[in-house]
């Protein structure tokens, strides 16, 4: 991931997840729900095929992370960075340990979505307490990681991260709370925007180091380009906020269109008057169907 294709697969991966859970919330909070997902019945009642019974979010985490975890490893081609100790070296010192470090980053992850596919596919129960800890594992791990990864690192690298952190904390902090106390809608748009600041941020870190439009390298020697660093973060938290006030109106116009597409006129089910006859039954039911333009 120390690479301008490594920062924006890692982006991609926290974009399309936090997207997919601000699309879940703004559905959640526009239908009223007492929880974001709603629990799965019995493992004998979802039927026998198997797209009802593989855990999507969980296929997902599995996908992305093996895809992340396999170019650290073997990238470019005929590259193998698995060992971890040279072994010919008397002083036996670690190698590779920034792509180690993000190996076990995405390796957390495809541990949550082992634990998202086990409880929600091979179990009789669905256990979302367990689902929700293994998440929360995920992201105090990324966080753990991300304070490691300042070590020996440059300024400007350091004041990146660091603001990469807080919210990778704030996210972990959030998580583990819901573990306890879940089904707050608080918390859920806390989440989330959080979890789009942290993937936009992330995609800015990348063509911040790596590619920058000026074409001139960030000065880390320079007091205004560090200021403008945390400036720039604080119009990543605004756009956050932004993109999930634009899905939640994407969501509320598509949410109200299917409302009434549903709700169609003489759809719903009427108790029959009582006291008529049968011509005066038969008469009711031709004025509903002249209504509803016949069969």
């Amino acid at each position: 991931m120390g690479t301008f294709q490594g920062h924006l697969l890692a982006g991609m991966f926290f974009l399309i997840f936090s997207l997919y859970y601000s699309v879940m919330v703004s559905l959640a909070l526009l239908r009223g729900q007492r929880s974001l997902r709603s629990p799965l019945p019995p493992r004998e009642k979802r039927g026998h095929r198997w797209w009802q019974l593989v855990s999507v979010q969980g296929m997902m985490k599995l996908v992305v992370s093996l895809g992340g975890i396999i170019p650290e490893f073997f990238y470019p081609p005929g590259v193998n960075r698995m060992r971890i100790i040279d072994w010919e070296d008397p002083r036996r010192p670690f190698l590779f340990y920034d792509n180690w470090d993000h190996v076990t980053m995405y390796g957390f992850f495809m541990l949550s979505g082992v634990v998202d596919t086990v409880s929600q596919s091979c179990q009789a129960w669905q256990n979302v307490k367990l689902e929700r800890a293994a998440e929360a594992l995920a992201f105090w791990v990324l966080t753990l990681l991300m304070v490691a990864h300042l070590e020996n690192k440059g300024t400007l690298e350091i004041r990146v991260h660091g603001l990469f952190v807080a919210l990778t904390f704030l996210v972990s902090l959030v998580l583990t709370v819901e573990v306890w106390v879940p089904d707050q809608p608080t918390l859920w748009v806390l989440k989330t925007w959080m979890g789009l600041a942290l993937s936009s941020w992330m995609l800015q870190l990348s063509v911040l180091m790596y590619v920058p439009p000026s074409g001139q390298p960030w000065r880390a020697e320079n007091p205004g380009d560090l200021a403008f660093l945390t400036i720039f973060f604080c119009w990543h938290l605004g756009l956050g906020a932004a993109m999930l006030a634009a899905v939640y109106g994407l969501c509320s116009l598509w949410h109200r269109h299917f409302s009434s597409w549903r709700e169609v006129p003489g759809a719903k089910y009427q108790l029959c008057p009582r006291g008529y006859g049968n011509e005066e039954l038969e008469k009711l039911g031709t004025e509903v169907m002249l209504q509803d333009g016949g069969i």
